[in-house]
Parts: structure tokens; sequence; C-alpha cells
């Protein structure tokens, strides 16, 4: 692929002070209506990365980025909510979709974390404390993948809506209103490995139907198939992207492709793009490109001691519906704290330029906040 490093705007979305315990942020995902409005949304207000704090957040913005609302809650359980997406289905419809795992065990661990600050230990503690009172029934109903339909641009939320399935970034909306949602199936029950699986909602997210699985290619193991995301392309087909790691060849850390010809029923056996780094996210450009934004982790110390590309926000591009990706753009490689970032996905401003939105922190701190990069495709 030829490598780009556009011309970028960077900014802040959402940044906690450094001074209070729940000011780590995680796992975004972007969207605009037909007003040009831009929604994100993201698992915030955290203590740490597998947190019960979390809780899903969704932030407005009237002039393409320039300035964000403050945080507006949507979700928050006893539990981990995390993997907040969004999708403007139309005429003022909105999804957020999310998933919620109880890490008792974990918030118990923690009061052994030197690491761990001392107010934070405590307020883990007593969440730990609240669990025992919730009965096991409550529990398992908390538990799960779930996703909030809006009807009037975010404004008011429906009750949580159970879904067999998950990934980060949420459904996608198809030209006669078909959301389709390509996730890793969460079903306790399910005997085997869980596969990734595509569901279907004709009435807006309210119910959903098993439309098609995916196959398992013969060099990955289905356990290492995880957060997917699709799109309708302009001809109709389906094209799906998967994180992939661990393949039978080689501990890598990499995308997969898989397309549908007849709405989601069956789909081609996935192929490696060849990117380094995952999960993916799909957009169709207005000018045919389809760009996939991916995070790349690897490496490890500071900025100063390893590769500058070792971690960055990136999207590699094609231009034949997915075919071939013959464009990869770094978009932001300041990556001097954590190694926990990425995430990244895309939306097309009115002016044809991109921006990405992603999590990891912001130059100077140890704490990760949602951010986004404004960058162009080459020559457009």
């Amino acid at each position: 692929m030829k490598s780009f490093r556009p011309e970028v705007e960077h900014g802040i979305v959402f940044r906690q002070k450094p001074t209070t315990c729940f000011k780590y942020n995680g796992w975004p995902t972007v969207c605009k209506d037909e007003n040009g409005v831009l929604y994100t949304a993201a698992s915030s207000m955290r203590m740490s990365h597998v947190d019960p704090t979390g809780k899903n957040c969704m932030w407005i913005s009237r002039d393409e980025g320039k300035t964000w609302c403050p945080p507006i809650v949507v979700n928050d359980s006893y539990f981990d909510d995390r993997d907040a997406g969004i999708t403007y289905i139309g005429g003022g419809k909105m999804l957020m979709s999310w998933f919620t795992l109880c890490y008792e065990d974990y918030c118990e661990g923690i009061q052994s974390y030197d690491w761990f600050p001392k107010n934070d230990k405590a307020i883990s503690k007593g969440f730990t404390e609240c669990w025992k009172l919730l009965s096991e029934e409550d529990r398992k109903n908390a538990v799960g993948a779930f996703v909030k339909v809006s009807e009037d641009y975010g404004v008011t939320w429906s009750d949580p809506i159970r879904v067999p399935l998950t990934a980060p970034h949420g459904p996608s909306v198809c030209k006669d209103g078909t959301l389709v949602y390509m996730g890793k199936q969460m079903d306790p029950d399910y005997e085997a490995p869980n596969p990734i699986v595509v569901y279907t909602s004709g009435d807006g997210g309210y119910t959903w139907t098993h439309t098609g699985t995916v196959p398992v290619g013969e060099d990955i193991v289905v356990d290492n198939m995880h957060e997917p995301h699709v799109v309708e392309l302009p001809s109709g087909r389906l094209l799906g992207a998967i994180r992939v790691h661990e393949r039978k060849t080689q501990p890598d850390f990499t995308v997969y492709t898989t397309y549908s010809d007849d709405n989601g029923k069956t789909w081609s056996a996935p192929v490696c793009i060849g990117v380094d780094g995952a999960p993916p996210h799909l957009m169709v450009h207005s000018s045919g490109a389809v760009i996939c934004s991916y995070g790349r982790r690897r490496g490890s110390g500071f900025k100063k001691d390893r590769d500058p590309e070792d971690r960055s926000e990136r999207a590699c591009v094609s231009y034949d519906n997915g075919e071939t990706w013959t464009e990869d753009y770094c978009i932001n490689d300041e990556v001097d704290g954590q190694l926990d970032m990425g995430y990244p996905a895309s939306v097309e401003l009115s002016d044809g330029s991109i921006m990405t939105v992603y999590y990891q922190c912001w130059p100077g701190d140890w704490h990760t906040s949602v951010l986004y990069t404004k960058w162009r495709l080459n020559g457009k």
C-alpha cells in the first residue's frame, strides 16, 4: 500500500481533568444526521480499562467537531457498560449499542494492585459491595449485549433491548432503511465457539433476525475472530471487516474482509487485507472510496524508544469496493502514553474531509480521552 501522512487537525471530544478518578474513556463511534450534526458515543467516565463505573455517553457537535456538548449519559448500569456504538438511521431515529459484563473478581483483585490509586480502590470496593446486594436474576438480566433506540435525535431513549451479538461500532443502515449488524455471537447457551454472525432489523432496531453466519477461514481460529463492522456499498453488496489475531500461521493483529451479495444470507471466505492493526470501522466516502479505520498497537516503552508508527491511528483506502486496498494513512502517531488506544471510527464532513474519532492519551496525559483528527484523502 502507498503510505500517506495527510495534513491533519487534532482535537478533543471529551477529556477529563487528571485529578478526577473517573478520567478514562474508551472505544468511541461517530455518526452524522441529515442536518450535519455529529454524534459521538463512548464508554466514558471510567477509572480504568475494565471498570464497573463505565457508562455509555454521547456528545453532540453542531459545528462539525469544533465544539462538543458536555457528556450525555445514555446508559449506566451496575456493571461495566462497554463499546458504545452509535448509528443514525434517519428521520431523527438513532440507535446506541453496547455490551455489559460483570467483573466482580477483577474488581476484588484491584485491592491488591500496588499501582492502582487508593481512592480508586475504595470506589471499586464500594461497587463490589453493591453487587453483593443484587440477586442472581438481576445480575443475569444486566449482563449481555443491548441496544437502545431514540426517535427524537437522542433526546429520549427506549429501554434496553437485548441482542445476541456485539461489535464495538454497532450496526449500519442500508439504503432501504434496514439495519445490518455484524458482530460476535454473544450467547452463553451456545455450545461451540462463538462465530461472527449477521442480524438485520427492519423496524429501526426494536427486533432482530438472524440473517447469516460468516465462515471461518482456513488459517483462522474462530475464537480469534472479533469486533467486526459492516457497510452497504453503492452496488448493494455488503462488505464486512473483522479483527483477527493469532492466526494459525503467525501471531498478529490484522483485518479480514468478507462480502455478501444476497443481503447477508451467505458470506465469502474471509480474506486478509494485510494491515498491521485492528479492529476495523468501515465508511463509504462520497467519492466512492471505502475507508477502513483501525488502530495499530505494537512496541513498548516511550515514543523516543520505538518506531513512531508502532502505535498510531490509521486508515486504509480501497477504490474498488474493498477488492484491493491501495492507500494507508497515518492519522495520529503522537502516542506517548499508554498502549491502550485506538478503535477509530470515521465520518465524512460537508467539504468531503474526514473526521476520525478514537481514544488515546492527550499529549502529557496518562489517562485516555476521546479525541478526533480531521484529514483528507490524497487528491480529494
